[in-house]
């Protein structure tokens, strides 16, 4: 069994973490169209190719080469109870040597928002990453406008920052963006020194 690799698979109370397979195209692309207009304000410019079979094809194959890799793992959100996809987290950007670091991602569909799902996947994915994934820091931003997204950062351990000007394009314009992070052993707020 050497050389071969275990894939990530992560299971909570409801949910099942796990990379997207070619089976899940028409659950996500139907949720990422009737959930477009709760989405896209949030999210970089969809190509005008988003939605099709060819490039959710291009997303599996970069899925399961980024996991493979040690890149990234690009969860999909299953709901245990019905099989449902019901959104999408990624610890991208995984950088190793002396930061041990990654960044997350995440959306959910809009029939499924503030239900804890998102919360319940963050917390699952912090645990992996600080745990077997043995990474020290965690990154995430969103819009400052985005009350949710801060909420559900800051209730799943993630501290503020500060803002990264020109951060990301999103729907098309270059927006700044609060950062936060979550760190393994997290000394922030600690005034002495032993």
């Amino acid at each position: 069994m050497f050389g071969l690799r275990r894939r990530v698979r992560i299971e909570t109370e409801r949910l099942v973490l796990r990379l997207p397979h070619h089976s899940d195209y028409r659950g996500w692309s139907d949720l990422r169209r009737d959930s477009a207009a709760f989405l896209i304000p949030w999210e970089p410019a969809w190509s005008e190719d988003h939605l099709t079979r060819a490039a959710f094809v291009n997303r599996v194959h970069w899925a399961t080469r980024a996991e493979a890799q040690g890149t990234a793992l690009p969860f999909f959100l299953i709901r245990r109870q019905d099989g449902t996809l019901l959104g999408a987290i990624t610890l991208d950007n995984i950088r190793r040597g002396p930061a041990q670091a990654g960044t997350l991602g995440y959306w959910i569909g809009a029939p499924h928002a503030r239900q804890g799902y998102m919360r319940e996947a963050i917390r699952a994915v912090v645990e992996h990453a600080f745990g077997e994934a043995g990474l020290s820091r965690l990154e995430a931003a969103c819009l400052p406008e985005n009350a949710a997204s801060r909420g559900l950062l800051e209730k799943s351990g993630f501290k503020y920052e500060g803002v990264a000007q020109s951060y990301l394009q999103i729907n098309g314009r270059w927006r700044n963006h609060v950062l936060y992070a979550n760190l393994r052993a997290d000394r922030r707020g600690r005034t002495d020194t032993g």
